[in-house]
């Protein structure tokens, strides 16, 4: 190991780690003050600059924000979860002369799990493509995306959308100091996904993020899982009452981990009862977001920065498996979703049923749920808002296809998550992975390349092509161009038709 990197920002002196290569780290950086005791359900606060004199030595990552324990989710060997959790990491392969091209990672985990120190998310492989990476924790769950506005009063005084307001301090920190980590903050690309992809779609509506990024990744975006106050104070509703109805007074001295339990109760609540919704997101509250991000982006009137965005082939099988609420696959949960898409927004010109099953023409019976469940919850609203967002910048559209001969034989296939290791190059870092168990590493790897070669390319201002694969053109609705990522690459004119012809082209939406 090399001498201890130093960056000196206007948020202070930090003291980082140097690895093989020249790759320089940084982890656990505070952004913002604890959002703690009188701080909790307010919004955030930047952390103070550290004193002139000294210099912090961050080597190691920030807690996780409080959750429970997904078996999906890896968050490494022994993680420890705090409130106190609003801390990034830097990772940066930036030429000593020449500033570098900012990538600023948004995880996921249904607004209610992971964190910026996965394991997956190893910035490394990344950097040495000629970026700085950084990684950002945000609240989750109750914490984050409750909206207790209702409740405001003289005595008390609660904000909302605050994982949102995190995610967008972040991004002003990154603005302000990341030029000392040799980054350049005028190129910056918020990436992320599930999740972290539908905070990166819903930033695309927020008036007052212009400025902090110029391109924008999503993976896998709920592009559509934003809801209104009327709905937000529902789940409020549920989450109270699961807490025993106190007094608003009363709530900030809940222990941390009633608030987390009862967040997990309406967490599988909500879509138990309201097929096709989710406890936790995003809130369309008039001012921070004025409306719909699916709408918007429809529409054509999100921010006009390039985009590159896309789902996985199989993304709700996932979802099959752990039996997880979240997806409605059984008929009776698509028709009731449907029924009450009609109810809620009586003008809508929803599809028949039939006009919907006839897009899986040749598709088993017992796998057409799972194709809806993926079309109506990722699919078709990524599709709507590539068809909007590309008539006010260019857009790179994609599904991710490809599985190893292990992920085939559990029939989870190209499932939501499993292109993440190959964009972080982070094989191999979970624990107990099946992954590569009959085989299929090598021809992972090549695919992993390409995929890093093509995402940070984007995120330095070019095209996202790769050395030795098909050149990906950006989409347009005349030829609706969409790569398919497999063992070979290839593009494919206009390859969700039979979704958009039994879908319609208005986006379905629950308010």
């Amino acid at each position: 190991m090399d001498e201890t990197p130093v960056a000196a920002a206007p948020a202070g002196r930090f003291a980082g780690e140097e690895l093989a290569g020249g790759i320089r780290v940084w982890r656990g950086i505070r952004y913002a003050q604890p959002p703690t005791g009188d701080a909790r359900w307010r919004d955030p606060v930047p952390a103070e600059p550290l004193d002139a004199e000294a210099t912090a030595t961050v080597t190691s990552f920030g807690p996780a924000a409080p959750q429970k324990t997904n078996p999906a989710i890896d968050l490494g060997p022994d993680p420890v979860f705090d409130e106190d959790c609003l801390f990034l990491n830097v990772w940066s392969g930036a030429d000593a002369d020449t500033p570098a091209p900012v990538m600023v990672w948004l995880h996921g985990g249904a607004y209610t799990f992971g964190s910026s120190s996965q394991p997956v998310y190893d910035g490394e492989a990344l950097a040495r493509h000629g970026v700085v990476v950084v990684t950002i924790n945000y609240r989750i769950g109750a914490l984050g995306f409750l909206d207790l506005s209702s409740l405001s009063g003289p005595e008390q005084q609660f904000d909302g959308n605050l994982a949102l307001k995190d995610v967008l301090l972040a991004l002003r920190w990154v603005q302000r100091n990341i030029a000392a980590f040799g980054g350049n903050p005028e190129r910056v690309t918020v990436f992320g996904e599930s999740a972290g992809a539908g905070l990166v779609t819903t930033l695309l509506a927020v008036p007052s993020a212009a400025g902090l990024f110029s391109c924008a990744i999503a993976e896998s975006s709920p592009v559509s899982s934003v809801y209104d106050t009327a709905r937000a104070a529902s789940v409020t509703e549920l989450f109270l009452a699961a807490v025993g109805n106190p007094a608003p007074a009363d709530l900030r001295a809940l222990p941390v981990d009633t608030i987390v339990d009862a967040g997990m109760t309406v967490f599988a609540q909500v879509p138990a009862q309201h097929p096709g919704t989710i406890a936790f997101g995003p809130v369309i509250d008039g001012e921070l977001l004025p409306e719909a991000p699916a709408t918007v982006l429809a529409e054509g009137r999100g921010l006009p920065v390039p985009l590159l965005i896309g789902t996985n082939k199989d993304e709700a099988s996932l979802f099959r498996m752990m039996k997880s609420p979240l997806m409605p696959i059984r008929e009776e949960q698509i028709e009731q979703m449907l029924a009450e898409l009609g109810t809620e927004r009586p003008g809508i010109d929803l599809p028949s049923m039939a006009q919907v099953l006839s897009a899986y023409e040749g598709v088993r019976h017992h796998a057409v749920g799972l194709g809806i469940a993926r079309d109506i919850g990722f699919r078709m609203p990524t599709l709507w808002a590539v068809e909007g967002h590309s008539r006010v910048a260019p857009v790179w559209f994609y599904r991710f296809d490809h599985a190893t001969p292990m992920l085939h034989l559990l029939r989870i296939g190209a499932t939501h998550a499993t292109e993440l290791p190959y964009v972080w190059g982070t094989f191999g870092r979970r624990a107990h992975d099946l992954t590569f168990r009959l085989g299929g590493r090598h021809e992972a790897e090549r695919i992993s390349a390409r995929m890093q070669q093509r995402w940070t390319a984007f995120a330095k201002g070019e095209a996202p092509n790769a050395d030795g694969a098909v050149e990906w053109p950006a989409f347009d609705t005349d030829t609706r161009a969409t790569l398919v990522i497999e063992t070979e690459d290839r593009v494919v004119p206009d390859l969700d038709h039979e979704l958009r012809t039994g879908w319609g082209d208005e986006v379905l939406a629950f308010p």
